[in-house]
Parts: structure tokens; C-alpha cells; sequence
């Protein structure tokens, strides 16, 4: 019985439960935001729904950023571990010891 534990997001039920919530909250936060008074600062953060909005396309925004940045900054799966053998090879030289 032991190894038949399952983890609580192992069950689809949680996770559509836990995405049930997560609708709900994101549809109280955008209903208080024509109850709630906010200050603002600009026109257009007076517009309904202006920061959810903004933080989407932020966040669209950044994945874009990343994919590109993917471009110049991936490395070869075996990156580092062309880099040990290297280190090895100079340890079997010298007998492995680094005080010569």
C-alpha cells in the first residue's frame, strides 16, 4: 500500500479543482475592480481590467524575451560535461595532484 501513494497533484480532480479556484479568484479580483476606487496616476489605469491586462502582456512579453535570448545563451546538452572530462584529462598528467 505504501508504494501505491499517490501525490495530491498526481489526481486530475485536484488540479481542476485547484484551476476552479484560481478562475474564481481571478473573476473576484476583476469584478472588485469596478468597486474598488483605485488613484491613479494616468488615464488609462482608470480603464476596467487595465492592470490584469497589463500584467498579461508583460508576462507574453517576457516569454518572447526569454525565446530569444534562448537563441545566443542555450549551450549543448553536454556543455559541462565536456568540461570535466577536460579537467580530467589534465589530473591524469600532472597524477592528480593540483600543488605542482
Amino acid at each position: 500500500m505504501r508504494g501505491n501513494k499517490q501525490a495530491f497533484f498526481d489526481n486530475p480532480d485536484n488540479i481542476r479543482k485547484l484551476l476552479r479556484v484560481f478562475y474564481g479568484i481571478c473573476a473576484l479580483l476583476f469584478a472588485a475592480d469596478f468597486v474598488v476606487h483605485r488613484h491613479i496616476e494616468f488615464r488609462w489605469e482608470g480603464l476596467p481590467g487595465f492592470y490584469p491586462l497589463y500584467g498579461f502582456v508583460g508576462c507574453v512579453i517576457l516569454v518572447f524575451a526569454a525565446k530569444w535570448m534562448r537563441t545566443f545563451l542555450m549551450r549543448p546538452e553536454d556543455y559541462y560535461d565536456k568540461r570535466e572530462l577536460g579537467s580530467d584529462s589534465a589530473d591524469s598528467v600532472t597524477g592528480g595532484r593540483t600543488d605542482v
